[in-house]
């Protein structure tokens, strides 16, 4: 997958920290546990681990869709402990997030799909023609822009996915589990186009358990057991 790097510039001032992070749900189950570790403003991160170990859990909660039991955690200048109400949703216009399943509206075109973000931060109608066709060329899809997303591949859906995920050129990408349903060789089309998201300024965090896809790419892995920090390999580290 060749594609062009062209004037698609991501801010890179975003840094994350958790501090002593942990999450425990109602029904006593913890799903993370002291967490602590910082992400560098332009850092491509993995979060590995057994499935429960908690890389759902941690996205979410830079997301704000969980809350933290006990600790602090820092997105940029905000602690998370102080965003509430109207400035949620400022923070999360920060943050591209990637879901394995895609979440498409499959009865609108591809271009609509990755539209949306703009549409909901009401940007102009032809800034949001101008940035989704930027999106769409940076992900190889232009070309399908006017096709509904149920007439591509699971591939280019995941395509489709990543553009409304850098559309609006968020600080942060956020990916959980984004090759989970591909094919080995597809897997790594899609990681290195995040990786070429890094080289374009973006911070870059994202959940897989597929260990040797990882060992291909090469970037810092945080390891996560039954909730903890087990492990926080350099790239340099990665064998």
């Amino acid at each position: 997958m060749l594609l062009r790097l062209s004037c698609f510039l991501f801010s890179a001032r975003l840094v994350i920290h958790f501090d002593s992070v942990s999450k425990r749900y109602a029904n006593g189950h913890e799903a993370l546990d002291a967490l602590s570790f910082r992400i560098g403003a332009g850092e491509m991160v993995f979060v590995t681990g057994h499935s429960g170990a908690g890389k759902s859990t941690l996205l979410k909660l830079i997301t704000l869709i969980e809350r933290p039991s006990n600790g602090s955690i820092h997105v940029g200048g905000d602690d998370l402990r102080k965003v509430r109400g109207r400035h949620i949703a400022r923070l999360r216009r920060g943050i591209g997030m990637v879901f394995q399943d895609h979440r498409l509206l499959m009865d609108r075109s591809v271009a609509a799909n990755v539209e949306l973000p703009l549409v909901i931060a009401g940007v102009p109608k032809e800034e949001r023609a101008r940035r989704v066709r930027a999106a769409l060329d940076k992900v190889g899809l232009l070309a399908y822009e006017k096709q509904p997303p149920i007439h591509l591949s699971t591939g280019e859906q995941q395509r489709v996915g990543i553009a409304r995920a850098i559309v609006a050129k968020p600080s942060l990408i956020i990916a959980d589990e984004p090759t989970g349903n591909l094919d080995p060789q597809l897997s790594f089309d899609i990681m290195q186009l995040f990786a070429q998201f890094q080289q374009l300024g973006a911070t870059v965090l994202i959940a897989s358990h597929d260990l040797p896809l990882l060992k291909r790419l090469k970037k810092r892995t945080l390891v996560l057991e039954h909730g903890r920090l087990i492990a926080d390999v350099p790239a340099e580290e990665i064998a």
